[in-house]
């Protein structure tokens, strides 16, 4: 998460900055050199393929709640964009979008790399999901996810469409006014207004809430949808209430997006299992109050390891009273977590700062946060949860 008072500096990580935390979830921006860039327009960009035996549909969804005002912009309700990712038939219709060119050029104008990287480069990365194929036959469990500050909700597609080839319906969301730029129906591209609003603890905290309320919402929208709800289907065609096991969900989110998965498992007995990639908490008790359910905490070495100074961790740990685990990860970076290490590989681009690969990043994330939602919405057995592996000797298990 990257927040600024009276400007908001953004860092995307191995695309020209660097990140030096201002405590951890927060960071300033600071250049880096940027060591190449491939070009780009002959070669187009494609996401790591997903692990699971499924292939994996996507539909894009507008929910609006007439219920709830937006915190940033109270004259209008609260609107959000989800990506659906689910369990496919078949590897059938046109592949799903990455972003569109307008929220890319946002995205890289942000960071400063208008001109550096093309933004059609950016729109144009290719994912594994294909846009209304038909679902698999079952009931599956569900996965929310809930990006960083500033972050669109596209930079956790990777992880979206591999727990959806594992057998999850993932609910990717885009809080409105909480993205460097979201695309909404009728041509409005949504910035981040919050941006300019948040810049304490208790701001942060009341996000975190904010978001606990979108992803109650989409639960509710999501387990009593049908095909025929055209109003708030941007495309239509899946009956998602057939599709998702109400029984089993779960949530996971990086940076204030972890602390968006905590905050929604205080208040939402419906879910049942959470994870935090990398983020503080900020809400006042976090961790408890969520009745013996699973928990899971991943992040930095440097900022989120038991020593760290301003990590809010600790106290979060002792307070979640159900099945935990604590692990950090050597040579990491904030967005770590995030696909923005691999679009950095894919481009060229390098950060002297972060010794992990794109590719290892995204398969120590993947292993991990599979692991744990196979472990406590699936009852399967996971011995990778148990402690250190000899494989993969970065992640570390500080508390057990």
């Amino acid at each position: 998460m990257n927040l600024r008072r009276g400007a908001t500096a953004f860092a995307l990580l191995g695309l020209s900055f660097a990140l030096v935390p201002g405590g951890p979830g927060i960071a300033s921006a600071a250049p880096v050199p940027i060591s190449s860039v491939r070009n780009t327009s002959e070669a187009g960009i494609e996401l790591p393929r997903p692990a699971g035996r499924y292939a994996v549909g996507a539909q894009i969804l507008h929910l609006s709640d007439p219920q709830r005002r937006d915190p940033w912009v109270p004259s209008a309700h609260r609107e959000l964009m989800v990506s659906v990712h689910y369990p496919a038939r078949a590897r059938t219709g046109a592949a799903a979008p990455y972003m569109t060119q307008e929220e890319a050029r946002l995205l890289l104008e942000a960071r400063g790399l208008a001109g550096v990287v093309p933004a059609e480069a950016v729109s144009g990365v290719r994912t594994h999901a294909r846009v209304d194929a038909p679902p698999a036959y079952g009931r599956f469990p569900m996965v929310l996810l809930s990006p960083g500050f500033a972050m669109p909700r596209s930079t956790l597609t990777t992880l979206a469409d591999d727990l959806a080839s594992r057998g999850y319906v993932v609910a990717a969301v885009d809080h409105a006014y909480e993205s460097v730029g979201t695309a909404f129906p009728g041509g409005r591209v949504l910035t981040c207004l919050a941006c300019e609003r948040v810049a304490t603890d208790q701001e942060r905290a009341r996000v975190a809430v904010g978001r606990a309320h979108d992803l109650s919402f989409v639960i509710d929208r999501l387990t009593t949808l049908r095909a025929s709800s055209g109003t708030i289907h941007r495309h239509s065609g899946t009956p998602f209430a057939q599709l998702i096991d109400p029984r089993r969900i779960g949530v996971a989110g990086h940076s204030i997006g972890g602390a968006a998965a905590a905050a929604v498992m205080q208040r939402d007995p419906r879910v049942r299992a959470g994870v935090n990639l990398d983020g503080n908490f900020f809400t006042p008790l976090a961790g408890a109050g969520m009745e013996g359910q699973p928990f899971m905490m991943m992040g930095t070495s440097a900022t989120h390891g038991p020593a760290a100074p301003d990590s809010d961790w600790q106290g979060a740990w002792t307070r979640l009273d159900g099945w935990k685990r604590w692990l950090t990860v050597a040579g990491a970076e904030h967005f770590t977590f995030t696909d923005l290490p691999v679009l950095a590989d894919r481009l060229g681009l390098s950060d002297p700062a972060a010794t992990l690969s794109g590719e290892r990043s995204w398969q120590l994330t993947r292993d991990y946060t599979a692991a744990f939602f196979d472990t406590h919405l699936r009852g399967m057995a996971r011995p990778l949860l148990d402690g250190p592996a000899a494989d993969r000797p970065e992640v570390g298990f500080p508390r057990m």
